[in-house]
Protein backbone atom coordinates (compact mmCIF):
# COMPACT_ATOMS: atom_id res chain seq x y z
CA UNK A 1 0.00 0.00 0.00
CA UNK A 2 1.28 3.49 -0.83
CA UNK A 3 2.02 5.86 2.04
CA UNK A 4 -0.90 7.84 3.44
CA UNK A 5 -0.95 11.01 5.53
CA UNK A 6 -3.68 11.37 8.13
CA UNK A 7 -4.10 15.07 9.06
CA UNK A 8 -5.00 15.48 12.73
CA UNK A 9 -6.21 19.00 13.51
CA UNK A 10 -6.34 20.00 17.17
CA UNK A 11 -8.96 22.73 17.51
CA UNK A 12 -9.47 23.03 21.25
CA UNK A 13 -7.91 26.41 21.99
CA UNK A 14 -9.71 29.51 23.24
CA UNK A 15 -7.45 32.28 21.89
CA UNK A 16 -8.15 34.59 24.84
CA UNK A 17 -5.27 36.94 23.98
CA UNK A 18 -6.99 37.80 20.68
CA UNK A 19 -10.08 39.17 22.45
CA UNK A 20 -12.38 40.91 21.50
CA UNK A 21 -12.46 39.12 18.12
CA UNK A 22 -11.84 35.73 19.73
CA UNK A 23 -14.46 34.68 22.30
CA UNK A 24 -14.94 31.48 24.30
CA UNK A 25 -17.80 30.38 22.03
CA UNK A 26 -16.11 31.60 18.83
CA UNK A 27 -12.32 31.29 19.25
CA UNK A 28 -9.55 32.45 16.93
CA UNK A 29 -9.26 29.24 14.89
CA UNK A 30 -12.82 29.83 13.61
CA UNK A 31 -12.01 33.38 12.47
CA UNK A 32 -10.60 34.68 9.13
CA UNK A 33 -7.73 36.59 10.73
CA UNK A 34 -5.08 36.41 7.98
CA UNK A 35 -6.84 35.33 4.76
CA UNK A 36 -10.44 35.10 3.61
CA UNK A 37 -10.51 31.55 5.00
CA UNK A 38 -10.65 30.89 8.72
CA UNK A 39 -7.50 29.60 10.40
CA UNK A 40 -9.12 26.17 10.74
CA UNK A 41 -9.91 26.14 7.03
CA UNK A 42 -6.36 27.17 6.12
CA UNK A 43 -5.05 24.31 8.25
CA UNK A 44 -7.36 21.83 6.52
CA UNK A 45 -6.16 23.08 3.11
CA UNK A 46 -2.48 23.03 4.03
CA UNK A 47 -1.78 19.61 2.47
CA UNK A 48 -3.57 20.31 -0.79
CA UNK A 49 -1.45 19.17 -3.77
CA UNK A 50 0.98 17.20 -1.58
CA UNK A 51 2.23 14.31 -3.73
CA UNK A 52 1.39 11.76 -1.03
CA UNK A 53 -2.15 10.49 -0.51
CA UNK A 54 -3.87 12.68 2.10
CA UNK A 55 -6.87 11.27 3.95
CA UNK A 56 -9.84 13.42 5.08
CA UNK A 57 -8.91 15.17 8.33
CA UNK A 58 -9.60 14.05 11.87
CA UNK A 59 -10.53 17.13 13.89
CA UNK A 60 -10.63 17.15 17.69
CA UNK A 61 -12.64 20.09 18.99
CA UNK A 62 -14.59 21.47 21.89
CA UNK A 63 -18.17 20.16 21.94
CA UNK A 64 -19.50 23.73 21.93
CA UNK A 65 -17.76 24.45 18.60
CA UNK A 66 -18.92 21.34 16.73
CA UNK A 67 -21.43 22.97 14.39
CA UNK A 68 -19.00 25.74 13.41
CA UNK A 69 -16.29 23.18 12.62
CA UNK A 70 -18.66 21.03 10.57
CA UNK A 71 -19.98 24.03 8.63
CA UNK A 72 -16.49 25.32 7.87
CA UNK A 73 -15.47 21.91 6.52
CA UNK A 74 -18.66 21.81 4.43
CA UNK A 75 -17.77 25.20 2.95
CA UNK A 76 -14.48 23.69 1.73
CA UNK A 77 -16.28 20.69 0.20
CA UNK A 78 -14.82 18.36 2.86
CA UNK A 79 -17.83 16.18 3.66
CA UNK A 80 -16.13 13.11 5.13
CA UNK A 81 -13.99 14.53 7.93
CA UNK A 82 -14.04 12.84 11.33
CA UNK A 83 -14.98 15.32 14.08
CA UNK A 84 -14.23 14.07 17.60
CA UNK A 85 -15.84 16.05 20.41
CA UNK A 86 -14.03 16.73 23.68
CA UNK A 87 -16.69 17.00 26.42
CA UNK A 88 -14.09 18.73 28.63
CA UNK A 89 -10.64 20.16 27.91
CA UNK A 90 -7.77 17.85 28.81
CA UNK A 91 -4.91 19.41 26.78
CA UNK A 92 -3.27 17.97 23.66
CA UNK A 93 -2.03 14.52 24.78
CA UNK A 94 -5.51 13.03 25.43
CA UNK A 95 -6.81 14.75 22.27
CA UNK A 96 -4.08 13.14 20.18
CA UNK A 97 -4.74 9.78 21.82
CA UNK A 98 -8.37 9.95 20.69
CA UNK A 99 -7.21 10.85 17.18
CA UNK A 100 -4.69 7.99 17.14
CA UNK A 101 -7.40 5.50 18.12
CA UNK A 102 -9.58 6.86 15.30
CA UNK A 103 -6.65 6.62 12.87
CA UNK A 104 -6.01 2.99 13.79
CA UNK A 105 -9.64 2.19 13.10
CA UNK A 106 -9.72 4.19 9.87
CA UNK A 107 -6.31 3.45 8.28
CA UNK A 108 -3.85 1.85 10.68
CA UNK A 109 -0.75 2.35 8.51
CA UNK A 110 -1.24 6.08 7.92
CA UNK A 111 1.24 8.65 9.19
CA UNK A 112 -0.44 11.21 11.45
CA UNK A 113 0.44 14.85 10.83
CA UNK A 114 -0.65 16.70 13.97
CA UNK A 115 -1.42 20.38 13.42
CA UNK A 116 -2.90 23.00 15.74
CA UNK A 117 -5.82 24.71 14.02
CA UNK A 118 -4.60 28.25 14.69
CA UNK A 119 -1.17 28.50 13.04
CA UNK A 120 -0.01 30.41 9.97
CA UNK A 121 2.44 28.91 7.45
CA UNK A 122 3.28 31.15 4.49
CA UNK A 123 5.53 28.95 2.35
CA UNK A 124 3.48 25.85 1.59
CA UNK A 125 6.12 24.39 -0.76
CA UNK A 126 8.73 24.36 2.02
CA UNK A 127 6.14 22.93 4.40
CA UNK A 128 5.38 20.09 1.98
CA UNK A 129 9.09 19.28 1.70
CA UNK A 130 9.53 18.86 5.45
CA UNK A 131 6.26 16.88 5.71
CA UNK A 132 7.59 14.38 3.17
CA UNK A 133 10.88 14.23 5.08
CA UNK A 134 9.00 13.71 8.34
CA UNK A 135 6.83 10.96 6.82
CA UNK A 136 9.94 8.89 6.05
CA UNK A 137 11.13 9.15 9.65
CA UNK A 138 7.69 8.53 11.12
CA UNK A 139 7.33 5.38 8.99
CA UNK A 140 10.59 4.25 10.62
CA UNK A 141 8.89 4.64 14.04
CA UNK A 142 10.41 8.02 14.95
CA UNK A 143 8.43 10.57 16.90
CA UNK A 144 8.94 13.65 14.74
CA UNK A 145 8.45 17.32 15.52
CA UNK A 146 9.22 20.45 13.54
CA UNK A 147 11.37 23.22 14.99
CA UNK A 148 11.07 26.79 13.76
CA UNK A 149 14.26 28.60 12.80
CA UNK A 150 14.30 31.47 15.36
CA UNK A 151 14.75 35.03 14.10
CA UNK A 152 14.66 36.79 17.48
CA UNK A 153 15.25 35.96 21.18
CA UNK A 154 11.55 35.19 21.65
CA UNK A 155 10.53 34.46 25.26
CA UNK A 156 7.00 33.32 24.41
CA UNK A 157 8.01 29.95 22.93
CA UNK A 158 9.57 26.79 24.26
CA UNK A 159 12.82 25.73 22.60
CA UNK A 160 14.20 22.45 21.25
CA UNK A 161 17.93 21.72 21.36
CA UNK A 162 18.95 19.80 18.25
CA UNK A 163 21.46 16.98 18.70
CA UNK A 164 23.13 14.59 16.26
CA UNK A 165 22.18 15.02 12.61
CA UNK A 166 20.56 11.83 11.34
CA UNK A 167 21.81 11.99 7.78
CA UNK A 168 24.06 14.11 5.60
CA UNK A 169 21.25 14.20 3.03
CA UNK A 170 18.79 16.18 5.14
CA UNK A 171 18.52 18.44 8.18
CA UNK A 172 16.71 16.14 10.63
CA UNK A 173 18.40 15.73 14.02
CA UNK A 174 17.83 13.74 17.16
CA UNK A 175 16.36 15.90 19.90
CA UNK A 176 18.81 16.52 22.70
CA UNK A 177 16.39 18.34 25.01
CA UNK A 178 13.25 20.42 25.33
CA UNK A 179 13.64 23.78 27.10
CA UNK A 180 10.92 25.79 28.84
CA UNK A 181 10.19 29.37 27.81
CA UNK A 182 13.43 31.25 28.67
CA UNK A 183 14.10 34.81 29.77
CA UNK A 184 15.46 37.21 27.14
CA UNK A 185 19.12 36.72 28.10
CA UNK A 186 18.88 32.94 27.90
CA UNK A 187 16.93 33.13 24.61
CA UNK A 188 19.69 35.29 23.11
CA UNK A 189 22.25 32.66 24.14
CA UNK A 190 20.19 29.93 22.50
CA UNK A 191 20.04 31.80 19.21
CA UNK A 192 23.77 32.62 19.30
CA UNK A 193 24.63 28.94 19.75
CA UNK A 194 22.74 27.98 16.58
CA UNK A 195 21.57 24.69 18.14
CA UNK A 196 18.09 25.72 19.27
CA UNK A 197 14.75 25.89 17.49
CA UNK A 198 11.34 27.16 18.56
CA UNK A 199 8.91 24.41 19.51
CA UNK A 200 6.14 24.62 16.88
CA UNK A 201 3.60 22.13 18.22
CA UNK A 202 3.62 20.26 14.87
CA UNK A 203 4.24 16.49 15.01
CA UNK A 204 4.34 13.39 12.83
CA UNK A 205 4.17 9.74 13.92
CA UNK A 206 2.18 6.59 13.27
CA UNK A 207 -0.85 5.93 15.42
CA UNK A 208 0.82 2.77 16.73
CA UNK A 209 3.96 4.71 17.77
CA UNK A 210 1.94 7.30 19.70
CA UNK A 211 -0.28 4.71 21.39
CA UNK A 212 2.75 2.60 22.38
CA UNK A 213 4.38 5.65 23.96
CA UNK A 214 1.36 7.07 25.77
CA UNK A 215 0.56 3.62 27.13
CA UNK A 216 4.14 3.25 28.39
CA UNK A 217 4.76 6.78 29.66
CA UNK A 218 1.31 7.94 30.81
CA UNK A 219 -0.99 4.97 31.04
CA UNK A 220 -3.72 6.93 32.85
CA UNK A 221 -4.20 9.10 29.74
CA UNK A 222 -4.22 6.06 27.48
CA UNK A 223 -6.72 4.13 29.60
CA UNK A 224 -9.13 7.05 30.02
CA UNK A 225 -8.95 7.97 26.33
CA UNK A 226 -9.34 4.37 25.14
CA UNK A 227 -12.40 3.86 27.34
CA UNK A 228 -13.87 7.19 26.22
CA UNK A 229 -13.37 6.27 22.56
CA UNK A 230 -14.67 2.71 22.87
CA UNK A 231 -17.84 4.03 24.52
CA UNK A 232 -18.29 6.86 22.00
CA UNK A 233 -21.64 7.50 20.36
CA UNK A 234 -22.15 8.78 16.83
CA UNK A 235 -24.24 11.96 16.91
CA UNK A 236 -25.06 13.08 13.36
CA UNK A 237 -21.61 13.81 11.88
CA UNK A 238 -19.83 13.79 15.25
CA UNK A 239 -18.01 11.26 17.40
CA UNK A 240 -19.13 12.04 20.95
CA UNK A 241 -16.74 10.30 23.37
CA UNK A 242 -17.82 9.14 26.81
CA UNK A 243 -17.74 12.16 29.11
CA UNK A 244 -17.10 10.41 32.42
CA UNK A 245 -14.20 8.38 31.06
CA UNK A 246 -12.56 11.33 29.28
CA UNK A 247 -13.02 13.58 32.30
CA UNK A 248 -11.01 11.07 34.36
CA UNK A 249 -7.95 11.56 32.11
CA UNK A 250 -5.04 13.61 33.43
CA UNK A 251 -4.59 16.91 31.59
CA UNK A 252 -1.22 17.02 29.84
CA UNK A 253 0.43 18.21 26.64
CA UNK A 254 2.03 16.10 23.91
CA UNK A 255 5.43 17.49 24.93
CA UNK A 256 5.17 16.75 28.64
CA UNK A 257 3.33 13.44 28.39
CA UNK A 258 5.59 11.83 25.77
CA UNK A 259 8.11 13.89 23.80
CA UNK A 260 10.28 15.08 26.70
CA UNK A 261 10.35 11.57 28.18
CA UNK A 262 11.27 10.10 24.80
CA UNK A 263 14.32 12.38 24.80
CA UNK A 264 15.16 11.22 28.31
CA UNK A 265 15.68 7.63 27.18
CA UNK A 266 12.63 6.08 28.85
CA UNK A 267 10.92 5.59 25.50
CA UNK A 268 10.98 2.75 22.98
CA UNK A 269 10.99 5.29 20.12
CA UNK A 270 13.50 7.98 19.18
CA UNK A 271 12.49 11.62 18.90
CA UNK A 272 13.66 13.73 15.96
CA UNK A 273 13.30 17.38 14.99
CA UNK A 274 13.25 18.81 11.47
CA UNK A 275 14.01 22.54 11.07
CA UNK A 276 11.16 24.46 9.42
CA UNK A 277 11.66 27.86 7.83
CA UNK A 278 8.33 28.48 6.12
CA UNK A 279 6.95 31.71 7.56
CA UNK A 280 5.40 30.05 10.62
CA UNK A 281 3.47 31.91 13.32
CA UNK A 282 1.07 30.78 16.00
CA UNK A 283 -0.69 34.20 15.95
CA UNK A 284 -1.06 33.98 19.69
CA UNK A 285 -1.38 37.72 20.37
CA UNK A 286 -2.30 40.87 18.45
CA UNK A 287 1.36 41.84 18.01
CA UNK A 288 2.05 38.63 16.08
CA UNK A 289 -0.92 39.35 13.81
CA UNK A 290 0.73 42.72 13.12
CA UNK A 291 4.00 40.92 12.35
CA UNK A 292 2.46 38.62 9.71
CA UNK A 293 0.17 41.29 8.23
CA UNK A 294 0.69 43.32 5.06
CA UNK A 295 2.05 46.72 6.11
CA UNK A 296 1.75 50.14 4.51
CA UNK A 297 4.68 52.55 4.05
CA UNK A 298 4.48 53.52 7.73
CA UNK A 299 4.39 49.98 9.09
CA UNK A 300 0.64 49.92 9.74
CA UNK A 301 -1.62 46.90 9.28
CA UNK A 302 -5.31 47.71 8.79
CA UNK A 303 -8.51 45.80 8.15
CA UNK A 304 -11.95 47.26 7.66
CA UNK A 305 -13.01 50.92 7.55
CA UNK A 306 -9.92 52.72 8.88
CA UNK A 307 -8.35 56.17 8.36
CA UNK A 308 -4.84 57.08 9.54
CA UNK A 309 -2.84 60.26 10.07
CA UNK A 310 0.66 60.50 11.53
CA UNK A 311 0.38 56.88 12.70
CA UNK A 312 3.18 54.29 12.66
CA UNK A 313 3.63 50.57 13.31
CA UNK A 314 0.05 50.06 14.43
CA UNK A 315 -2.62 47.41 13.92
CA UNK A 316 -6.16 48.71 13.45
CA UNK A 317 -8.99 46.20 12.96
CA UNK A 318 -12.52 47.45 12.33
CA UNK A 319 -15.42 44.99 12.31
CA UNK A 320 -18.36 47.40 11.97
CA UNK A 321 -17.56 51.03 12.73
CA UNK A 322 -15.21 53.62 11.26
CA UNK A 323 -11.86 53.94 13.08
CA UNK A 324 -9.85 57.18 12.77
CA UNK A 325 -6.35 57.16 14.30
CA UNK A 326 -4.15 60.23 14.74
CA UNK A 327 -0.63 60.30 16.18
CA UNK A 328 -0.51 56.68 17.31
CA UNK A 329 2.62 54.54 17.50
CA UNK A 330 2.99 50.84 18.32
CA UNK A 331 -0.69 50.56 19.21
CA UNK A 332 -3.35 47.92 18.57
CA UNK A 333 -6.98 49.03 18.16
CA UNK A 334 -9.63 46.35 17.61
CA UNK A 335 -13.32 47.25 17.22
CA UNK A 336 -16.28 44.86 17.41
CA UNK A 337 -20.01 45.51 17.82
CA UNK A 338 -19.85 45.28 21.63
CA UNK A 339 -16.23 45.98 22.62
CA UNK A 340 -13.16 48.05 21.70
CA UNK A 341 -9.62 47.06 22.63
CA UNK A 342 -6.77 49.60 22.77
CA UNK A 343 -3.40 48.19 23.80
CA UNK A 344 0.28 48.94 23.32
CA UNK A 345 1.81 46.24 21.10
CA UNK A 346 4.41 45.49 23.78
CA UNK A 347 1.62 44.65 26.26
CA UNK A 348 -0.38 42.39 23.92
CA UNK A 349 0.21 39.32 26.11
CA UNK A 350 -1.76 41.01 28.91
CA UNK A 351 -5.05 41.08 26.99
CA UNK A 352 -5.79 37.74 28.65
CA UNK A 353 -5.98 39.63 31.99
CA UNK A 354 -9.00 41.53 30.65
CA UNK A 355 -10.59 38.24 29.55
CA UNK A 356 -10.01 36.73 33.00
CA UNK A 357 -11.73 39.73 34.58
CA UNK A 358 -14.70 39.46 32.19
CA UNK A 359 -15.04 35.78 33.04
CA UNK A 360 -15.02 36.49 36.79
CA UNK A 361 -17.69 39.16 36.31
CA UNK A 362 -19.78 36.70 34.23
CA UNK A 363 -20.02 39.24 31.43
CA UNK A 364 -21.29 38.02 28.09
CA UNK A 365 -18.41 39.75 26.26
CA UNK A 366 -16.19 36.91 27.52
CA UNK A 367 -18.38 34.21 26.01
CA UNK A 368 -20.11 35.51 22.87
CA UNK A 369 -20.18 38.22 20.27
CA UNK A 370 -23.36 40.24 19.94
CA UNK A 371 -24.10 38.18 16.83
CA UNK A 372 -24.37 34.58 18.08
CA UNK A 373 -24.31 31.65 15.67
CA UNK A 374 -26.40 28.53 16.19
CA UNK A 375 -26.70 25.37 14.06
CA UNK A 376 -30.06 26.66 12.79
CA UNK A 377 -28.83 30.20 11.99
CA UNK A 378 -28.06 33.16 14.24
CA UNK A 379 -29.45 35.79 16.59
CA UNK A 380 -28.30 39.28 17.55
CA UNK A 381 -29.40 41.42 20.46
CA UNK A 382 -30.43 44.81 19.05
CA UNK A 383 -31.90 46.42 22.19
CA UNK A 384 -32.17 45.60 25.88
CA UNK A 385 -33.67 47.22 28.95
CA UNK A 386 -35.36 46.41 32.24
CA UNK A 387 -37.71 43.44 31.66
CA UNK A 388 -37.39 43.46 27.85
CA UNK A 389 -34.98 42.45 25.10
CA UNK A 390 -35.20 42.59 21.30
CA UNK A 391 -33.34 40.22 18.98
CA UNK A 392 -32.89 39.87 15.24
CA UNK A 393 -33.22 36.14 14.41
CA UNK A 394 -32.24 34.41 11.17
CA UNK A 395 -33.28 30.78 10.57
CA UNK A 396 -31.64 28.96 7.66
CA UNK A 397 -33.79 27.13 5.06
CA UNK A 398 -34.73 23.69 6.36
CA UNK A 399 -33.63 24.52 9.91
CA UNK A 400 -35.60 24.51 13.16
CA UNK A 401 -35.13 25.71 16.72
CA UNK A 402 -35.67 23.19 19.48
CA UNK A 403 -39.10 22.49 20.99
CA UNK A 404 -38.79 24.46 24.23
CA UNK A 405 -40.42 26.61 26.87
CA UNK A 406 -39.39 29.47 29.15
CA UNK A 407 -40.35 29.89 32.80
CA UNK A 408 -39.66 33.63 33.08
CA UNK A 409 -40.37 35.27 29.74
CA UNK A 410 -42.95 35.62 26.99
CA UNK A 411 -41.99 36.24 23.35
CA UNK A 412 -43.48 38.25 20.48
CA UNK A 413 -42.36 37.19 16.98
CA UNK A 414 -42.60 39.52 13.96
CA UNK A 415 -41.64 38.03 10.57
CA UNK A 416 -39.89 40.48 8.24
CA UNK A 417 -38.75 38.04 5.53
CA UNK A 418 -39.76 34.48 4.62
CA UNK A 419 -42.36 32.25 6.24
CA UNK A 420 -42.24 30.70 9.72
CA UNK A 421 -43.94 27.48 10.74
CA UNK A 422 -44.80 28.00 14.41
CA UNK A 423 -45.63 25.35 16.98
CA UNK A 424 -47.39 26.89 19.99
CA UNK A 425 -48.78 24.38 22.44
CA UNK A 426 -51.08 22.10 20.40
CA UNK A 427 -51.28 24.55 17.47
CA UNK A 428 -49.17 24.49 14.29
CA UNK A 429 -49.58 27.46 11.92
CA UNK A 430 -47.75 29.69 9.43
CA UNK A 431 -46.66 33.29 10.02
CA UNK A 432 -45.64 35.17 6.88
CA UNK A 433 -43.96 38.49 6.13
CA UNK A 434 -45.41 41.46 8.07
CA UNK A 435 -47.36 39.13 10.38
CA UNK A 436 -46.70 38.38 14.05
CA UNK A 437 -47.54 35.97 16.83
CA UNK A 438 -47.24 35.71 20.61
CA UNK A 439 -45.73 32.93 22.75
CA UNK A 440 -47.06 33.11 26.35
CA UNK A 441 -44.76 32.36 29.27
CA UNK A 442 -44.55 28.63 30.03
CA UNK A 443 -45.90 27.52 26.61
CA UNK A 444 -44.09 24.88 24.55
CA UNK A 445 -43.04 26.32 21.21
CA UNK A 446 -40.90 25.77 18.15
CA UNK A 447 -39.87 27.88 15.15
CA UNK A 448 -39.15 26.23 11.77
CA UNK A 449 -38.20 27.46 8.33
CA UNK A 450 -39.48 25.05 5.69
CA UNK A 451 -38.99 27.59 2.92
CA UNK A 452 -36.19 28.05 0.37
CA UNK A 453 -34.94 31.44 1.66
CA UNK A 454 -33.66 32.49 5.10
CA UNK A 455 -36.36 33.39 7.61
CA UNK A 456 -35.73 36.75 9.26
CA UNK A 457 -37.72 37.96 12.23
CA UNK A 458 -37.66 40.24 15.24
CA UNK A 459 -38.21 38.65 18.64
CA UNK A 460 -39.27 40.86 21.54
CA UNK A 461 -38.89 39.18 24.93
CA UNK A 462 -40.56 40.44 28.10
CA UNK A 463 -40.37 39.08 31.61
CA UNK A 464 -38.59 39.00 34.94
CA UNK A 465 -35.50 37.13 33.66
CA UNK A 466 -34.18 37.13 30.09
CA UNK A 467 -31.03 34.97 30.34
CA UNK A 468 -30.29 32.30 27.73
CA UNK A 469 -30.35 29.63 30.44
CA UNK A 470 -34.11 30.10 30.97
CA UNK A 471 -35.00 27.25 28.66
CA UNK A 472 -36.39 23.73 28.98
CA UNK A 473 -35.66 21.76 25.81
CA UNK A 474 -37.94 18.84 24.88
CA UNK A 475 -36.78 17.94 21.37
CA UNK A 476 -33.92 19.07 19.17
CA UNK A 477 -32.83 17.88 15.70
CA UNK A 478 -29.22 18.85 16.50
CA UNK A 479 -28.87 16.62 19.56
CA UNK A 480 -28.41 19.52 21.99
CA UNK A 481 -29.50 19.73 25.60
CA UNK A 482 -29.60 22.56 28.11
CA UNK A 483 -29.77 26.27 27.33
CA UNK A 484 -29.21 28.54 24.33
CA UNK A 485 -32.17 28.05 22.00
Amino acid sequence: MSQQIQPVILSGGSGSRLWPLSRAMYPKQLLPLVTENTMLQETALRLKDLDIEVLPPIIVCNEDHRFFVAEQMRQLGIEDSTIILEPVGRNTAPALTLAALATQKKSAGAIMLVMPADHVIDDINVFHQVVKQGAVLAADNYLVTFGIQPNAPETGYGYIKAGTQLSEKDSACLIESFVEKPDEKKAAQYIKSGNYLWNSGLFMMTAASWLDEIKLLNNAIFTASETAYKNAALDNDFCRVDKAAFKSSPSDSIDYAVMEKAVGGTSSHKAAVIPLNAGWSDVGVWSTLWEVGEKDAHGNVTKGDVALHDTENCLLYSSERYIAAVGLKDTVVVETADAILVVNKNCAQDVKKIVEALKKQNRDEYQNHRLVYRPWGSYECIDKGERYQAKRITVNPGAALSLQLHHHRAEHWIVVKGTAEVTRGDEVFLVTENESTYIPLGTKHRLENKGAIPLEMIEVQSGSYLGEDDIVRFDDIYGRSGSSK
